[in-house]
């Protein structure tokens, strides 16, 4: 598995939200790309960032530091927030993008998400977010009434292999994870998935590698990180199975 540290820009600044609300927001620097490189600094092999001004208004606004991320720091990088048409996913791909991360579009415009996966197939990762077991939309600012297994059997029905998992609900807590949520999320993926949502500890991260899904190839850590709870370099070596020498 893969140590993902996330990068959510606002307002042209890496910030982290608590439980996806706008209103409850920390800056931690005032250059995503600064945050970027202290996490490819210590070690981060993939990065993912979202452009959450892009994820508020249906369109792409921080193409410029996303460009210069993939440019600069020399690891892959992945990128959702506000790809809800294909110009919007052509532009972050242009920008730099290794992965291009869909929400909302691909629940709500079905000719979108087949168009954007026969362009670009193994590039798309559709986000599933999920409060309460049902998925979220709109920048996590709506809930739906559609449960999160359906909809993932819907989108891999219709050619999805790669997804994000979200608890919403434990988002920027540091409360630990769901186990038992990750397992089901894992019956009904047929591909892979990163999961993101509580992460607080080693031992959240312990508990991860402990269901032994080979379908969950990452796990994304924002807060965690950026509060020092620990380093890059030692998630990794959990998510590498050598949590005795982290």
């Amino acid at each position: 598995m893969i140590l993902y540290p996330a990068i959510d820009i606002a307002d042209g600044k890496a910030v982290r939200l608590v439980q996806g609300h706008f209103d409850d927001v920390t800056v931690y620097q005032d250059d995503p790309f600064e945050a970027a490189r202290s996490w490819v600094d210590a070690g981060a092999r993939f990065l993912h960032v979202v452009d959450l001004d892009g994820a508020r208004t249906g369109t792409p606004q921080n193409l410029a530091h996303i460009e210069r991320i993939a440019q600069e720091l020399g690891v892959p990088v992945q990128v959702g927030g506000g790809l809800r048409s294909l110009p919007s996913v052509r532009d972050a791909l242009r920008a730099g993008a290794s992965r291009v991360i869909l929400g909302t579009a691909a629940y709500t415009d079905v000719d979108f998400l087949d168009e954007v996966l026969a362009a670009y197939g193994e590039r798309v990762v559709v986000s599933v977010d999920a409060r309460g077991g049902f998925v979220t939309t709109k920048g996590w600012t709506e809930t739906t009434q559609m449960p999160s297994e359906a909809v993932i059997e819907r989108l891999t029905a219709r050619g999805v292999r790669q997804f994000v998992y979200s608890n919403v609900d434990r988002d920027g807590m540091l409360g630990g994870v769901d186990a038992e949520e990750v397992r089901r999320i894992a019956e009904v993926v047929r591909g892979r998935f990163l999961y993101s949502g509580g992460v607080g500890t080693l031992e959240d991260l312990q508990a991860l590698v402990a269901l032994r899904q080979v379908n969950l190839g990452g796990v994304i850590v924002g807060k965690a990180l950026f509060e020092g709870r620990f380093r890059v370099s030692d998630g990794q070596r959990v998510l590498d199975g050598k949590d005795d020498e982290a």
